[in-house]
């Protein structure tokens, strides 16, 4: 079967149309991470998923939980910040790829970052080019 790792800290792939990102057809599998560390460890876990949609900013999570304990909005700002980007995963991939001689599995980028998401696009693209050499 299939498997769509999605990570987005605020999208739901279950709701809406968000699975029109996806860059494999139905059926599969979602798995949802919400963070660097979830999408790490599922990748650890598991190995890649057929197909990755990418989100870049996360830490909403994180923001939520800090104004929960009555952190002030704007220290729980400077907190989202501190997270690590869907960048910061993909790097991660093509990281875990080079280590274990994989392709890349099929992605897609729902972000709307427009500057996040060509940064990951370029990353996983200059990856693919570089070992399709």
């Amino acid at each position: 079967m299939n498997t769509l790792l999605w990570l987005d800290d605020y999208r739901n792939p279950f709701e809406n149309d968000w699975l029109n990102f996806s860059p494999i057809p139905q059926p599969f599998t979602i798995i949802w991470v919400k963070s660097y560390k979830q999408f790490v460890d599922y990748i650890y876990d598991n190995g890649l998923p057929t197909a990755i949609c990418f989100d870049h900013d996360l830490g909403l999570e994180v923001a939520i939980k800090a104004r929960e304990k009555g952190m002030s909005k704007r220290a729980s700002r400077k907190l989202k910040q501190l997270e690590k980007t869907g960048f910061d995963c993909a790097k991660f991939l093509v990281d875990y790829c080079i280590d274990n001689q994989l392709d890349l599995p099929k992605w897609n980028i729902q972000s709307a970052n427009p500057v996040g998401k060509e940064n990951i696009n370029s990353l996983l693209l200059n990856y693919q080019k570089f070992k399709n050499k």
